[in-house]
């Protein structure tokens, strides 16, 4: 049996948003798409499973289409969901979120615990629905990003677009922080230089995607602002997420929240395998 794309729904405009760029998904993949609904009330849940099918229906009218219904905490409920999905897909905010609050705390949670990777549907239409035909993913100094490089491939290969590998670097945090410190090109001369970070992360991926169109920035700066400035021009946006060493879960560090709180199109978080 193909494994499912699950997308959350609570009843509010994003989470149909949500259901809206899933169903793409689900149709450019030839994989079922999965309502998912965490329900006190099987009254609410079934009218919430309803909006949300219509949308998937229209959308992707030829998709597998099914739902379910879980009596447990959402954020618990989505992640466990995850074991055996393709991906989850969640609205940006949902009915429960407080005034200002750019994701709301479920999909927060999730993207720290699920197995899978988490797509948080971020965006104005145009990003949301492949206009511009390119997918940016961040590669990181070390071994966190090969699993993220592979999957922003695979993406941009079914949306039959081009990949832009964007990897940022600059002084370490606290590098020059007091005069007995070592300069920072000390500290820094042992690192692979900008440039050949990104070409290790894609030579072995791009082996099994020979065909794939592939741009590569070097930035000097934060990570956050690097990324943030290309998906501007992105229809996705996927990043990498280590695992807690000894703790249930994923590491999401400075650049995953800023980007999962500000980017201007839908953001793939994938964990390290």
């Amino acid at each position: 049996m193909t494994i499912p794309l699950v997308v959350g729904v609570d009843g509010s405009e994003a989470s149909l948003e949500a259901v809206d760029w899933a169903a793409e998904e689900a149709m450019r993949h030839d994989v079922p798409l999965r309502l998912l609904h965490a329900a006190a009330a099987d009254g609410e849940a079934a009218d919430v499973i309803d909006a949300a099918a219509g949308r998937a229906r229209t959308t992707a009218p030829t998709v597998s289409l099914s739902s379910r219904v879980l009596h447990e905490d959402a954020a618990v409920g989505l992640a466990g969901e995850g074991r055996n999905a393709l991906a989850l897909v969640l609205g940006s905010r949902g009915l429960g979120g407080l005034p200002g609050m750019l994701l709301g705390s479920v999909g927060l949670a999730v993207a720290a615990r699920a197995d899978c990777p988490v797509v948080v549907v971020r965006g104005a239409a145009e990003h949301r629905h492949g206009r511009f035909g390119t997918v940016v993913v961040g590669v990181e100094e070390g071994e966190g990003s090969g699993t993220a490089v592979e999957f922003a491939l695979r993406e941009a290969r079914v949306r039959s677009c081009r990949l832009v590998a964007v990897h940022a670097w600059g002084p370490s945090a606290g590098a020059l922080t007091t005069p007995q410190a070592p300069s920072w090109y000390a500290l820094e001369s042992h690192r692979r230089p900008p440039a050949r970070v990104l070409d290790d992360a894609l030579r072995d991926p791009l082996e099994r995607y020979r065909d794939a169109t592939v741009g590569r920035r070097v930035i000097r700066g934060p990570a956050r602002q690097a990324l943030l400035e290309a998906a501007a021009d992105a229809d996705l946006l996927v990043v990498g997420a280590r695992r807690r060493k000894g703790h249930w879960g994923l590491q999401l560090g400075l650049t995953s929240h800023a980007v999962l709180h500000h980017a201007p199109c839908p953001v793939a978080v994938v964990p390290q395998i």
